[in-house]
């Protein structure tokens, strides 16, 4: 049951998730990207943050949106030069510096349970000169997706158990409420009721048993008839 649970979380994680690494450029502009299919979800909220994607949200927001629409924007060097409306979510880092390297965590939030797409990107930063061609995105190890990918099964489990622990303590809290004064007099009676039942079919099972074997032994008939002696 246990590896069944980690074979579907590991799918979850793997359809929801994506890790990536980028190399950036000091002074280049540097894009981290991040899209999702506009056509099937419409236009949808976003965030940026700095740190890979938490349970909700974004951590450290530095950029997000709202239905289309820029509502935090931590520097104006983190701009959308994509096509929002296509889906493109894509963060540019204007004139890169040494100290933006880091990771960095976008999150599409997809209506629906555990839908959220997330990117979690690694971006290193190296020096260049102004002939070094711009950056393009790296692959990462398999070692790397591995462990990444074991770290968002233990993220994900985690919320799946506080989900699960949510919806018992609603089911405790209703539980409490239907143990009002009311409903506890019905149930007493009912107890009540089934037990005199019980116990007026026990003493009727009692008495019909007693009654059986206090009833009288019948001797056999004794013979009216008496011999009488024949004369010749």
């Amino acid at each position: 049951m246990r590896g069944l649970c980690y074979f579907f979380l590991s799918i979850l994680t793997q359809v929801n998730s994506k890790t990536l690494g980028v190399t950036g450029f000091v002074g280049h502009n540097v894009t981290l990207p991040c899209s999702y299919d506009s056509q099937t979800h419409g236009v949808l909220s976003f965030c940026w943050g700095q740190g890979k994607v938490p349970r909700s949200k974004c951590s450290n927001t530095i950029l997000s949106s709202q239905d289309g629409e820029v509502s935090l924007r931590q520097s104006s060097r983190y701009q959308l030069l994509g096509s929002v409306a296509d889906g493109d979510v894509s963060l540019t880092i204007l004139h890169a510096e040494q100290s933006d390297a880091g990771v960095y965590g976008c999150r599409v939030e997809i209506p629906g349970w555990f839908n959220d797409y997330k990117v979690n990107i690694h971006l290193d930063m190296e020096e260049g000169g102004l002939f070094w061609p711009e950056p393009v995105e790296q692959p990462v190890t398999v070692d790397y997706i591995l462990q990444t990918e074991a770290q968002d099964m233990l993220t994900t489990s985690s919320l799946i158990g506080t989900e699960a622990g949510d919806m018992m303590e609603t089911h405790t809290t209703q539980f409490k409420a239907f143990l009002g004064a009311g409903n506890i007099s019905r149930m007493a009676a009912i107890l009540f009721f089934t037990v005199i039942i019980i116990l007026v079919f026990i003493f009727r099972r009692t008495l019909l048993f007693r009654k059986k074997h206090q009833q009288p032994k019948t001797s056999p008939p004794e013979n009216i008839y008496e011999t009488i002696p024949v004369h010749h």
